[in-house]
């Protein structure tokens, strides 16, 4: 039977301190008898999972996502290097790295799954497995670039970490990557995904509308105006182990400029212009919220409210206001008579209006006024994702071209 090796970050303290007390069985027993049988074949087995979760807990300190990210890639190369190839991970060779590959991209069907499952779940004190979890989801094509490229960076840093801290001394996975016959060479324009006006006029507008007899929504009005108006990842609007956003993060300078202060990817702090539009909606939804039309130094009240409970939004609420306010806009488009539009929109995520609102606001703001506001590093990433000066500048010279 397959068992998932790593609970969630906030049990992985617990599994550490397990594994090293030998407590492993009185807590996790489907997990510790598991171990057993493994060790029968790889006898490192109990000290490679003490070595998998303390990565994790290096690297699951930046973040939630970067957590479960290296969590889900990691664990199925560890029950792959176990049961198929029957080898410690450290043991592993060039063309053992090759053939996990080619089983990421046709993984057995007994170690697949139709829809996310939870892993862990308390029972009386005992965390007991879900004997329904498996390490793949089940899709109709093989892995697509994006699957494939972070199982190759999970694979690399693991490894890189590892001779480090002197558990191997070689890693096999960038001449794998770099031969794999599976990667596609990026070369092609890339265009990020957006909405197009129509459908922004709809996201927005029937939310906006159905305010008045469901006034709930204004929670979503205010989290498409964040995520539009200005650039934020869902992550950056979401309650977070080091960070909650709260109504003080927004601050005023002695020019009467507004800001929204935000933690963005690798922890960085950066602070986001607000526009006198936006400002409108943040004094709607707060005055909604039954609180002064605007933010005061010392206020402590999450960003996005819970209607139920305390505190701030985690990553899956927010996506699921966003989602509803699709949902909306894409009936009404239907209604409306626009089916294109609709079926598009079916595909949109909650990212897509961060890239929306960029995509726009490229067109008359500074680049780098818009890059600082996006929080990219450089201001070449602002400009290949939004403003791709040199294919525009490849196009208009390719124009005249005689046959």
């Amino acid at each position: 039977m397959l068992v998932a090796l790593v609970d969630t970050l906030k049990q992985l303290r617990y599994q550490i301190a397990h594994l090293e007390d030998d407590t492993l069985q009185s807590e996790y027993p489907e997990l510790a008898t598991f171990i057993q049988q493994v060790g029968l074949t790889v006898a490192e087995s109990k000290q490679e999972l003490v070595f998998l979760y303390q990565f994790l807990y290096v690297y699951g300190r930046k973040s939630e996502a970067t957590f479960n990210r290296f969590r889900n890639e990691l664990e199925r190369f560890y029950l792959w290097s176990w049961l198929i190839a029957q080898k410690s991970v450290f043991e592993l060779k060039r063309e053992d790295i090759e053939a996990y590959v080619d089983f990421m991209v046709e993984p057995d069907k007994q170690w697949t799954m139709t829809s996310v499952q939870w892993r862990y779940k308390d029972e009386q004190g005992i965390r007991r497995l879900n004997e329904n979890w498996r390490p793949f989801m089940l899709k109709e094509s093989i892995a697509s670039q994006q699957t494939l490229a972070a199982m190759f960076t999970a694979l690399n840093v693991f490894y890189k970490f590892a001779i480090l801290e002197e558990k191997t001394f070689a890693n096999f996975v960038p001449v794998v990557k770099k031969n794999s016959p599976y990667l596609v060479v990026q070369s092609q324009i890339k265009i990020p995904d957006t909405l197009s006006d129509i459908q922004w006029e709809y996201v927005f507008g029937v939310t906006r509308d159905k305010c008045e007899h469901q006034p709930d929504l204004e929670r979503n009005l205010f989290t498409l105006a964040c995520l539009k108006g200005l650039y934020l990842r869902i992550s950056e609007l979401s309650e977070r182990p080091q960070w909650s956003p709260v109504m003080s993060h927004f601050w005023q300078d002695n020019d009467g400029f507004w800001f929204l202060r935000i933690m963005g990817k690798g922890n960085k702090l950066r602070d986001v212009t607000l526009s006198d539009d936006f400002v409108t909606y943040l004094k709607r939804y707060r005055l909604y919220r039954g609180l002064p039309a605007l933010p005061r130094v010392d206020e402590a009240e999450p960003l996005v409210h819970k209607i139920r409970g305390q505190g701030g939004m985690t990553v899956r609420q927010i996506r699921r206001l966003v989602q509803q306010s699709f949902d909306l806009a894409k009936q009404s488009l239907l209604d409306d008579g626009f089916k294109d539009d609709a079926e598009q929109l079916e595909a949109a995520t909650a990212h897509w209006l961060r890239h929306t609102g960029a995509t726009h606001d490229a067109q008359t703001r500074p680049l780098k006024h818009l890059s600082e506001d996006l929080g990219h590093a450089k201001i070449a990433t602002t400009d290949q994702i939004y403003i791709q000066t040199n294919i525009k500048e490849r196009a208009k010279s390719g124009l005249k071209r005689k046959i």
